[in-house]
């Protein structure tokens, strides 16, 4: 007995070990370009041999299965109802991308009943210990699900444009993120979308960086910009992510360096994988 008990107590101390990188991507309003940036950094990834899900938990408003010009069998929302396996939802997209489709069936996470709480959770437990990273796309604004998801994630990338709106919205987004957080090891870094170039993106991050650093007292790093590319906006119209569409644009070349730079910036980190534990108490504190 003595035996048995330790190796099951070895088993789920190396489950908890080989838990993904999580990584919840979210913006103050919706129109940023968000999900397409979700979208390819994912891709970008995969094509770098690393293991990808993304989780599109925009619940009846998710667009990852139409910027890739597929229409997903299953959802998020089919799983819950019918009890599916999460494996039977996953849907495979280019460059081997995994991705989960929203539905539309599921309007509120916190009205569903303790036992598809629990049962979501032990579903999200398998593909943590499957992939080498989640990344969820989380819809615009900051609702109770976005703001759990949030704070379990390993790390979180608001995106935002150098419109003056665009910076408002993410400011707020965050201070809500803050306020509401009981985590103080946050990891919060910004993502400036459609800059014109690397001098207009740092312009917009010191600029957002200084009033959450004052206000919030709190740390954002600079996850890097992307171009504001025309390219991009031709890939979206042809259902198919620019990263494949138009791989030597300025928008791809440019996302591979993020995915460089991310990847180079963790390989120097102690890796801190909590998200399991952290979104099951959050939706304990919910139901219970």
């Amino acid at each position: 007995m003595k035996d048995q008990a330790h190796d099951l107590r070895q088993r789920m101390l190396e489950q908890e070990q080989n838990q993904a990188h999580t990584i919840a991507i979210f913006s103050g309003k919706g129109g940023v370009g968000k999900s397409n940036f979700a979208l390819n950094f994912g891709m970008a990834l995969s094509d770098m041999n690393k293991k990808v899900l993304i989780f599109d938990l925009d619940i009846g408003m998710g667009n990852i299965d139409i910027l890739l010009g597929l229409q997903p069998k299953q959802s998020l929302s089919t799983m819950l109802e019918k009890k599916l396996q999460i494996s039977d939802i996953i849907e495979t997209g280019p460059q081997q991308l995994s991705y989960v489709a929203a539905g539309t069936g599921l309007s509120d996470f916190f009205h569903l009943d303790r036992s598809k709480y629990d049962y979501f959770v032990r579903q999200l437990q398998y593909v943590t210990a499957s992939y080498d990273y989640i990344i969820f796309d989380l819809g615009a604004g900051m609702t109770e699900e976005h703001l759990a998801f949030i704070q379990a994630a390993d790390e979180s990338i608001v995106v935002t444009t150098t419109e003056p709106t665009s910076i408002t919205d993410a400011y707020a987004a965050m201070k809500r993120l803050v306020v509401h957080s009981d985590r103080d090891d946050l990891q919060l870094s910004l993502l400036v979308n459609r800059a014109s170039d690397g001098d207009e993106g740092e312009f917009a991050y010191s600029k957002l960086n200084a009033v959450v650093t004052k206000f919030l007292e709190c740390d954002l790093t600079y996850q890097g910009y992307m171009p504001d590319d025309p390219s991009i906006m031709q890939a979206v119209k042809q259902q198919e992510p620019f990263y494949t569409f138009v791989p030597r644009s300025k928008a791809t070349k440019q996302i591979k360096k993020l995915v460089e730079s991310f990847l180079n910036q963790e390989s120097d980190s102690e890796p801190d994988r909590k998200f399991i534990k952290r979104i099951r108490s959050f939706f304990s504190r919910k139901v219970d």
